[in-house]
Protein backbone atom coordinates (compact mmCIF):
# COMPACT_ATOMS: atom_id res chain seq x y z
CA UNK A 1 0.00 0.00 0.00
CA UNK A 2 0.87 3.53 -0.92
CA UNK A 3 2.25 4.72 3.04
CA UNK A 4 1.70 8.58 1.67
CA UNK A 5 -1.68 8.24 1.03
CA UNK A 6 -3.65 9.68 3.98
CA UNK A 7 -6.27 6.87 5.35
CA UNK A 8 -9.23 6.88 7.56
CA UNK A 9 -9.47 4.14 10.33
CA UNK A 10 -9.83 0.19 9.36
CA UNK A 11 -13.98 -0.31 9.29
CA UNK A 12 -13.93 -3.97 8.32
CA UNK A 13 -12.35 -6.95 6.93
CA UNK A 14 -12.99 -9.23 3.82
CA UNK A 15 -11.45 -12.75 3.79
CA UNK A 16 -8.94 -11.22 6.46
CA UNK A 17 -7.49 -8.60 4.76
CA UNK A 18 -8.00 -4.88 6.37
CA UNK A 19 -10.78 -2.81 4.30
CA UNK A 20 -10.32 1.01 4.83
CA UNK A 21 -12.88 2.92 2.92
CA UNK A 22 -12.14 7.27 2.93
CA UNK A 23 -16.04 7.65 1.82
CA UNK A 24 -16.87 6.86 4.68
CA UNK A 25 -15.37 10.09 6.77
CA UNK A 26 -17.12 11.81 4.91
CA UNK A 27 -20.71 12.94 5.70
CA UNK A 28 -23.00 15.82 5.25
CA UNK A 29 -21.85 19.01 3.04
CA UNK A 30 -18.28 17.82 2.81
CA UNK A 31 -19.29 14.12 1.06
CA UNK A 32 -19.84 15.93 -2.26
CA UNK A 33 -20.81 13.21 -4.12
CA UNK A 34 -17.66 11.27 -3.44
CA UNK A 35 -16.06 14.09 -5.54
CA UNK A 36 -12.12 13.71 -4.73
CA UNK A 37 -12.03 11.18 -2.10
CA UNK A 38 -8.81 9.80 -2.20
CA UNK A 39 -8.20 6.06 -3.41
CA UNK A 40 -7.84 3.06 -0.52
CA UNK A 41 -4.71 2.30 -1.86
CA UNK A 42 -5.73 -0.87 -2.30
CA UNK A 43 -7.26 -0.80 -5.90
CA UNK A 44 -3.75 0.33 -7.65
CA UNK A 45 -2.69 -3.57 -7.01
CA UNK A 46 0.80 -3.07 -7.29
CA UNK A 47 2.50 -3.55 -3.78
CA UNK A 48 -0.77 -6.16 -2.54
CA UNK A 49 -2.27 -9.55 -3.73
CA UNK A 50 -6.00 -9.47 -4.94
CA UNK A 51 -8.83 -10.40 -2.99
CA UNK A 52 -9.53 -13.90 -3.81
CA UNK A 53 -11.27 -16.63 -2.18
CA UNK A 54 -12.26 -19.86 -4.29
CA UNK A 55 -13.93 -22.92 -2.89
CA UNK A 56 -15.70 -26.14 -4.12
CA UNK A 57 -18.71 -25.89 -2.05
CA UNK A 58 -19.94 -22.15 -2.57
CA UNK A 59 -22.78 -21.51 -4.74
CA UNK A 60 -22.65 -18.05 -5.43
CA UNK A 61 -19.64 -15.87 -5.69
CA UNK A 62 -18.80 -12.18 -5.00
CA UNK A 63 -17.38 -10.18 -8.05
CA UNK A 64 -16.40 -6.79 -7.52
CA UNK A 65 -14.39 -3.85 -7.98
CA UNK A 66 -13.40 -1.41 -5.48
CA UNK A 67 -11.54 2.03 -5.84
CA UNK A 68 -11.59 3.41 -2.30
CA UNK A 69 -12.85 0.45 0.02
CA UNK A 70 -16.68 1.68 0.07
CA UNK A 71 -17.68 -1.04 -2.37
CA UNK A 72 -15.26 -3.56 -1.36
CA UNK A 73 -17.00 -2.96 2.24
CA UNK A 74 -20.43 -3.47 0.82
CA UNK A 75 -18.94 -6.51 -0.79
CA UNK A 76 -17.83 -8.55 2.62
CA UNK A 77 -21.31 -7.30 4.14
CA UNK A 78 -22.88 -9.19 1.49
CA UNK A 79 -19.88 -12.37 1.42
CA UNK A 80 -20.81 -12.44 5.20
CA UNK A 81 -24.49 -12.91 5.07
CA UNK A 82 -24.31 -15.77 2.13
CA UNK A 83 -20.92 -17.29 2.38
CA UNK A 84 -20.14 -16.68 -1.08
CA UNK A 85 -16.72 -17.49 -2.90
CA UNK A 86 -14.68 -13.99 -3.64
CA UNK A 87 -12.68 -12.15 -6.80
CA UNK A 88 -11.49 -8.91 -6.74
CA UNK A 89 -11.40 -7.44 -10.40
CA UNK A 90 -8.09 -6.00 -11.47
CA UNK A 91 -6.37 -3.91 -13.85
CA UNK A 92 -2.85 -4.31 -15.83
CA UNK A 93 -2.83 -0.48 -15.92
CA UNK A 94 -3.37 0.22 -12.11
CA UNK A 95 -5.48 3.58 -11.68
CA UNK A 96 -3.58 6.82 -9.97
CA UNK A 97 -4.44 6.66 -6.42
CA UNK A 98 -5.14 10.67 -7.32
CA UNK A 99 -8.87 10.79 -7.64
CA UNK A 100 -8.70 13.56 -10.58
CA UNK A 101 -6.11 11.40 -12.34
CA UNK A 102 -8.76 8.47 -12.00
CA UNK A 103 -11.25 10.73 -12.83
CA UNK A 104 -9.57 11.98 -15.79
CA UNK A 105 -8.80 8.78 -17.11
CA UNK A 106 -12.31 7.03 -16.51
CA UNK A 107 -13.84 9.96 -18.70
CA UNK A 108 -11.83 9.24 -21.40
CA UNK A 109 -12.48 5.33 -21.08
CA UNK A 110 -16.17 6.07 -21.03
CA UNK A 111 -16.03 8.89 -24.35
CA UNK A 112 -13.80 6.89 -26.20
CA UNK A 113 -15.04 3.10 -25.58
CA UNK A 114 -11.73 2.07 -24.34
CA UNK A 115 -12.05 0.35 -21.16
CA UNK A 116 -9.12 -0.90 -19.26
CA UNK A 117 -7.20 -4.14 -20.01
CA UNK A 118 -8.08 -6.36 -17.28
CA UNK A 119 -5.21 -8.47 -15.18
CA UNK A 120 -6.90 -12.08 -14.29
CA UNK A 121 -7.41 -15.09 -14.74
CA UNK A 122 -11.56 -16.24 -14.20
CA UNK A 123 -11.83 -19.32 -12.46
CA UNK A 124 -14.38 -21.97 -13.35
CA UNK A 125 -18.16 -20.67 -12.80
CA UNK A 126 -20.07 -23.51 -13.46
CA UNK A 127 -20.75 -24.56 -9.43
CA UNK A 128 -22.20 -20.93 -8.48
CA UNK A 129 -26.08 -20.45 -9.35
CA UNK A 130 -25.78 -16.71 -8.26
CA UNK A 131 -23.08 -14.14 -9.12
CA UNK A 132 -23.18 -10.80 -7.14
CA UNK A 133 -21.64 -8.21 -8.85
CA UNK A 134 -20.07 -5.34 -7.26
CA UNK A 135 -19.03 -1.73 -8.54
CA UNK A 136 -19.17 2.10 -8.45
CA UNK A 137 -21.70 4.20 -10.45
CA UNK A 138 -19.00 6.47 -12.48
CA UNK A 139 -21.01 9.37 -14.38
CA UNK A 140 -24.08 7.92 -13.79
CA UNK A 141 -22.98 4.22 -15.86
CA UNK A 142 -20.88 1.20 -15.25
CA UNK A 143 -17.27 1.78 -13.33
CA UNK A 144 -14.90 1.54 -16.79
CA UNK A 145 -13.36 -1.95 -14.94
CA UNK A 146 -16.68 -3.70 -14.56
CA UNK A 147 -18.16 -2.71 -18.03
CA UNK A 148 -14.53 -4.36 -19.21
CA UNK A 149 -15.07 -7.47 -17.14
CA UNK A 150 -18.63 -7.81 -18.51
CA UNK A 151 -17.55 -7.26 -22.56
CA UNK A 152 -14.89 -9.71 -21.76
CA UNK A 153 -16.18 -12.41 -19.54
CA UNK A 154 -19.87 -11.79 -19.78
CA UNK A 155 -20.11 -15.49 -21.64
CA UNK A 156 -19.01 -16.95 -18.94
CA UNK A 157 -22.03 -15.88 -16.70
CA UNK A 158 -24.93 -17.18 -19.09
CA UNK A 159 -27.94 -18.79 -17.21
CA UNK A 160 -26.56 -17.35 -13.86
CA UNK A 161 -28.82 -15.32 -11.30
CA UNK A 162 -27.14 -11.70 -11.64
CA UNK A 163 -27.44 -10.13 -8.19
CA UNK A 164 -26.20 -6.26 -9.04
CA UNK A 165 -24.97 -4.11 -5.72
CA UNK A 166 -23.39 -0.55 -6.52
CA UNK A 167 -21.61 2.01 -4.44
CA UNK A 168 -22.74 5.47 -5.70
CA UNK A 169 -22.71 9.62 -5.28
CA UNK A 170 -26.37 10.30 -4.35
CA UNK A 171 -27.11 11.16 -8.23
CA UNK A 172 -28.34 7.46 -8.88
CA UNK A 173 -27.36 4.42 -10.86
CA UNK A 174 -27.99 5.83 -13.68
CA UNK A 175 -28.27 3.37 -16.97
CA UNK A 176 -25.56 1.01 -15.19
CA UNK A 177 -28.09 -1.58 -14.94
CA UNK A 178 -29.30 -1.08 -18.07
CA UNK A 179 -26.28 -1.18 -19.41
CA UNK A 180 -25.16 -4.64 -18.05
CA UNK A 181 -28.36 -6.42 -19.11
CA UNK A 182 -27.40 -5.36 -22.57
CA UNK A 183 -23.56 -6.33 -22.69
CA UNK A 184 -24.50 -9.65 -21.07
CA UNK A 185 -27.75 -10.49 -23.18
CA UNK A 186 -27.37 -14.27 -22.10
CA UNK A 187 -29.87 -16.09 -20.47
CA UNK A 188 -29.47 -14.15 -16.82
CA UNK A 189 -32.21 -13.73 -14.23
CA UNK A 190 -31.43 -10.66 -12.66
CA UNK A 191 -32.32 -9.49 -9.40
CA UNK A 192 -33.32 -6.12 -8.01
CA UNK A 193 -30.03 -3.93 -7.26
CA UNK A 194 -28.63 -2.71 -4.12
CA UNK A 195 -27.75 0.71 -4.29
CA UNK A 196 -25.78 2.52 -1.08
CA UNK A 197 -24.17 5.54 -1.13
CA UNK A 198 -20.31 5.63 -0.95
CA UNK A 199 -20.37 7.05 2.43
CA UNK A 200 -23.20 5.29 3.96
CA UNK A 201 -22.17 1.85 3.42
CA UNK A 202 -21.55 1.66 7.29
CA UNK A 203 -25.04 2.10 7.69
CA UNK A 204 -26.39 -0.01 5.47
CA UNK A 205 -26.32 -3.77 7.65
CA UNK A 206 -30.17 -3.91 7.92
CA UNK A 207 -30.36 -2.84 3.96
CA UNK A 208 -27.93 -5.56 3.01
CA UNK A 209 -30.14 -8.38 5.02
CA UNK A 210 -32.77 -7.33 3.40
CA UNK A 211 -31.52 -7.41 0.01
CA UNK A 212 -29.81 -10.48 0.30
CA UNK A 213 -33.03 -12.25 1.64
CA UNK A 214 -34.96 -10.80 -1.23
CA UNK A 215 -32.04 -12.08 -3.43
CA UNK A 216 -32.41 -15.58 -1.44
CA UNK A 217 -35.81 -15.89 -2.10
CA UNK A 218 -35.95 -14.78 -6.08
CA UNK A 219 -33.95 -18.94 -6.11
CA UNK A 220 -37.38 -20.61 -5.28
Amino acid sequence: MNKNLKLGPIVGKINEVDIYANQLMRKGSSWAGGGNTPSDGNDTNINNDPIRKLTNTAKSIVIYWSRSGSTELLASKIINKTNSDIFEITVKDPYPANYVKTRDRANFERESNTPPELDLILPDLSQYDTVFLGFQTWAMTLSQPMKAFLLDYGDRLSDKRIAPFETQGGYGSGDSIDLMKEILNQNNTFTSPLIVDGNRVDDANSKVERWVEEVEESKI
